[in-house]
């Protein structure tokens, strides 16, 4: 019953990203500015938190917890920025699987602030996630070469992977001082706060950036909302009950949404190719989850 509650959790974990990015990517194509849909992601999430946090005795928990909660929305919040800007100007179907990278930061940095020490399988799997990500960027102008690093798409979701593969092992720490739902709400919460002052570290117009909402935007910033919260709602969760390397490995065969996704509603081109990387990826993680 746990293996299959947890099956659960991770296949609405994985569906719900891509789909979020989706929506990102509708708001920038309309001109939303990326930090203010990042802000009032954050901020909408965290009006919904407000009944459940009401039960919560704050005052009880650890000073580490409050550490972290500052260090995860830090990262958080200015990951999420650069991932919504990545989307304003590059293909989803490339930029999804270059999250493929993220397994691999969160090993790194959970070794030295978890103590999780992968096996050899676990090594093998993350190696062959990677390869895969080969055949997908290989479809890029530059190819897979130094060159694509100069694409500022590139930059922006390199910076997104790191950070929030950092705040992943942060979130484990909080967790591991409350629970699930209480690290959600934190999540929210401290996610707004700093994304907010994202808006005015980079001088964004609040007043003129509101304006350019249209009533149908609405719609898209309510779906978005939706697959926000349940990405990270089922990512805490699996975080609970799973290494932080190994569930950001597993996330991984999101990619394969997110190249479909990018195929049917932006037309983006060289599927093939793409999708033949993105099976390479799921062999990798389908070679964690039996062998683990």
């Amino acid at each position: 019953d746990r293996s299959r509650g947890l099956g659960d959790v991770y296949k609405r974990q994985v569906l719900s990203n891509p789909l979020g990015n989706v929506f990102q990517k509708q708001l920038t194509n309309r001109y939303n500015h990326p930090l203010l849909i990042n802000f009032l992601t954050f901020l909408l999430l965290s009006v919904f938190c407000i009944i459940p946090a009401i039960q919560v005795r704050w005052l009880e928990l650890p000073f580490e917890f409050w550490k972290y909660c500052i260090l995860a929305g830090i990262v958080g919040a200015t990951g999420n920025g650069f991932l919504v800007k990545a989307l304003q100007c590059g293909d989803l179907s490339v930029l999804g699987p270059i999250n493929s990278y993220k397994s691999v930061v969160g090993i790194i940095v959970g070794i030295f602030l978890l103590g999780e020490i992968p096996n050899l399988w676990g090594i093998a799997g993350m190696s062959l996630i990677v390869y895969g990500s080969y055949y997908v960027l290989d479809t890029m102008d530059e190819h897979f070469s130094l060159a694509l690093l100069k694409r500022k798409e590139i930059q922006y979701r390199i910076w997104a992977m790191v950070l929030t593969a950092i705040e992943a092992v942060f979130i484990k720490k909080i967790i591991l001082y409350s629970s699930t739902t209480i690290s959600f709400i934190v999540w929210c919460w401290f996610g707004a706060i700093f994304s907010f002052a994202l808006l005015f570290a980079f001088k964004v117009h609040l007043v003129k950036e509101f304006k350019r909402i249209k009533i149908r935007d609405l719609s898209s910033y309510f779906y978005l909302v939706l697959c926000i919260g349940t990405m990270q709602y089922t990512t805490n969760y699996v975080f609970d009950h799973m290494e932080v390397g190994y569930a950001l490995a597993l996330f991984q065969l999101s990619t394969i949404v997110s190249i479909f996704l990018g195929y049917r509603i932006f037309k983006e081109e060289n599927i093939t190719k793409k999708l033949i990387g993105s099976v390479i990826m799921v062999a990798g993680s389908v070679m964690i989850i039996l062998l683990k």
